[in-house]
C-alpha cells in the first residue's frame, strides 16, 4: 500500500518523533534504538532481533523515514513484528499456508498460447526441476487454469520444512510465497538460489506478457512495485540472518 493510499483511507501517518536512530545489543538479541529508547511492536513486546545485521536494516528502515512514518515502507520491521507478535503461536498454520500454495503453484499452470507457454517454460522449468530434487518436492506441470492434484508427498515435505524454520524465516516465507504465487520460488529465495529481483520476475511472465498486448495499467504497476519492494523486504530478513550463521 502506498502513502497516498493510507492517507485516503483516513489513517494518518504518525510524524516522526526522535532523530538519531541506532542499533545496540541487549539481553535476548539486538535492538533498535529511536533517541535512545527501545522500539516496541504492535503487541507491546521490545523488539528484540537475532543478529546485528538484521537490527541494523531494521534501523535502516526508521531512519530513511521523513517527516512522517510510513510503515508500508518498512516491511523488515513489520516482517520482525509479525515474527515477535504471531508467528509463535500460529507456526502450524503458517507451515501449512506455505504448503498449500504448492497445490496451486504459478509453476505448474501453463498457458496454451504457444509465445506465452514457450516464456514461462523458460522461466519455470529449472524451478520446477530443483524443487524436485532439492526440496524433495516433485509437482505436476499442465495446460490448465483449475488446481492440479498434486502429490500429498510433496506437499508435505514443503510444509515440514517450513514448519522446521525458526519464526523470522517463518514469517519471511509466509509472506514470500502469495507475492510470487509459488511456494516454489518462495523457498528458492530462502535458500538464497536466485536474488529477490530475479524471482520476482520470473513470477511475472504472465503479466509483463499481457502487458505487451494490451498495456499496463497504472494501478497494477503501483500494486506490483509495493509487491516488489516487500519481497526485498524478505530477501533483505533471510541474508542477515544467513549472514550471522557463516
Amino acid at each position: 500500500m502506498s502513502m497516498s493510499k493510507a492517507r485516503a483511507e483516513n489513517r494518518p501517518l504518525p510524524r516522526r518523533f526522535y532523530a538519531e536512530v541506532s542499533a545496540a545489543p541487549g539481553e535476548g538479541g539486538w535492538r533498535v534504538l529511536l533517541d535512545g529508547r527501545q522500539v516496541r511492536t504492535p503487541a507491546k513486546s521490545v523488539l528484540v532481533l537475532p543478529c546485528e545485521a538484521l537490527a541494523r536494516a531494521a534501523a535502516a528502515e526508521w531512519e530513511a523515514q521523513g517527516e512522517h512514518i510510513n510503515p508500508f515502507t518498512m516491511p523488515v520491521t513489520r516482517l520482525c513484528h509479525v515474527a515477535l507478535d504471531r508467528t509463535g503461536d500460529v507456526r502450524a498454520t503458517a507451515a501449512a499456508e506455505v504448503a498449500r500454495f504448492a497445490r496451486t503453484d504459478l509453476l505448474s499452470h501453463r498457458a496454451d498460447d504457444s509465445v506465452l507457454a514457450a516464456r514461462q517454460a523458460e522461466a519455470w522449468d529449472a524451478w520446477v526441476d530443483w524443487a524436485a530434487t532439492a526440496l524433495d518436492a516433485p509437482l505436476r506441470v499442465a495446460v490448465s487454469v483449475t488446481a492440479l492434484d498434486q502429490p500429498d508427498a510433496s506437499i508435505a515435505a514443503l510444509e515440514r520444512r517450513a514448519l522446521a524454520l525458526d519464526d523470522f524465516r517463518l514469517t519471511a516465507l509466509v509472506s514470500a510465497a502469495p507475492i510470487l504465487g509459488s511456494a516454489v520460488l518462495a523457498f528458492a529465495l530462502l535458500e538464497g538460489e536466485a536474488a529477490a529481483e530475479t524471482l520476482f520476475d520470473a513470477s511475472r511472465v504472465d503479466e509483463r506478457y499481457q502487458a505487451e498486448r494490451w498495456g499496463e495499467d497504472a494501478e497494477a504497476a503501483e500494486a506490483a512495485a509495493n509487491r516488489k519492494r516487500d519481497l526485498l523486504g524478505c530477501e533483505t530478513l533471510f541474508r542477515a540472518l544467513d549472514a550471522d550463521e557463516n
